[in-house]
């Protein structure tokens, strides 16, 4: 399992048992992939779980290739002397399943038509993505997680490991997360959704795949990238500037921020499915961590592990006092929980853009965890 951390290589595992969704419906056979670094301990005790955000992958650090144009989405936090040092720890991150980068998902092939799944594919939850990375642990043999970690999406698998197998994690690090998905959040996700849904090469999720439905997913992005920002990033890095490229009553002419989406938004689409963007935004609208509970709490005093949690104070996604909520309960029921707002001026994405605000708080937790 030994993997050097500046050449990768994504892994796949396949499970012919499936897995029972919460929907009801067996996903069978299931494939996840996922990359690993550093080196499993002899005791098997030092390894954590990297949980990516919504349309990340297993390719967490490090390069997948010498032709690449940048290292994995996490590289600045994981590798030797990093936070999450691979000099100490074993560092394991794996594609949620409904994605389309590895793990089963709308993209995959259906072994009942032979044809990919796409709108037939069963719609999962987080919780679902949870069970699927349980196999993969079990499968991997290793008995228990020093921590588990991640951001947004992320964040929210880390606090259903807590909930889902008490005695299997022994810290969890949700960052910029919530207990509940905001109807704010599941407003913006709508109109993403529309945004697809009204381009005509959607064809009710029927597209066929070198002729994808480009136009309406770029405009879903650019909704889906608005929420992760904030006014304040957005003023550092665009302010009223408008693009030199346009003459000012040029009825067309944008502002650089309008360009800048228009980017991001054509960049996107060459590298992600449209099915799979829609599969786990729903999985975001859908997320409650008292699902299949009477409440919140009842949920929560399952957790056994420390928690560490941090939010952003310009993040109007998941905002601080969703997170500041689950860590009051956790505490209210006795459970050892650390909650820390940072103040950043870069929304929802501050954990991505300035780390360096909570990694001296990360070193200190892990540190005390390893002994």
């Amino acid at each position: 399992m030994d993997k050097p951390i500046n050449l990768t290589t994504t892994e796949f595992v396949t499970f012919s048992q499936g897995l029972r969704l919460d929907s009801g419906r067996f996903l069978t056979p299931l494939t996840i992939a996922y990359e690993c670094y550093g080196h499993l301990n002899a005791e098997k005790s030092n390894t954590i779980l990297v949980t990516h955000a919504w349309t990340g992958d297993a390719h967490a650090a490090g390069w997948s290739s010498p032709e690449d144009r940048k290292p994995g989405w996490w590289d600045d936090m994981i590798g030797p002397g990093k936070p999450l040092d691979t000099n100490r720890f074993f560092i394991l991150c794996s594609n949620v399943i409904g994605s389309c980068k590895g793990s089963t998902g709308p993209t995959s092939i259906n072994p009942q038509t032979n044809r990919p799944y796409n709108l037939s594919f069963p719609v999962v939850m987080v919780q679902d993505m949870v069970r699927a990375q349980k196999l993969l642990i079990d499968h991997l043999e290793i008995p228990s997680l020093l921590a588990v970690i991640g951001g947004s999406m992320g964040a929210m698998q880390a606090l259903e490991w807590g909930i889902l197998y008490p005695d299997v994690p022994r810290s969890i690090i949700p960052i910029a997360g919530t207990g509940r998905t905001p109807p704010m959040a599941i407003a913006l996700n709508g109109l993403a959704r529309q945004a697809i849904f009204n381009d005509p090469l959607w064809k009710k999720g029927s597209y066929k795949p070198d002729n994808p439905p480009v136009e309406g997913l770029a405009l879903a992005r650019a909704v889906g990238h608005i929420s992760f920002l904030s006014s304040s990033s957005m003023e550092i890095k665009f302010g009223r500037r408008y693009s030199a490229k346009d003459g000012i009553f040029d009825f067309f002419g944008k502002f650089e921020v309008e360009r800048y989406l228009d980017y991001n938004g054509s960049t996107f689409v060459k590298h992600f499915d449209t099915n799979s963007f829609l599969y786990l935004a729903k999985a975001l609208d859908l997320f409650d961590a008292a699902w299949n509970f009477d409440s919140l709490e009842e949920a929560l005093a399952r957790v056994k592990c420390p928690s560490l949690w941090f939010a952003f104070s310009s993040d109007w996604l998941y905002p601080p006092e969703q997170t500041l909520e689950v860590a009051d309960l956790l505490q209210n029921l006795g459970k050892p929980v650390e909650y820390h707002l940072i103040e950043s001026q870069y929304g929802h994405d501050s954990f991505l853009v300035e780390p360096e605000k909570f990694i001296p708080i990360l070193r200190r937790f892990l540190d005390h965890l390893a002994g």
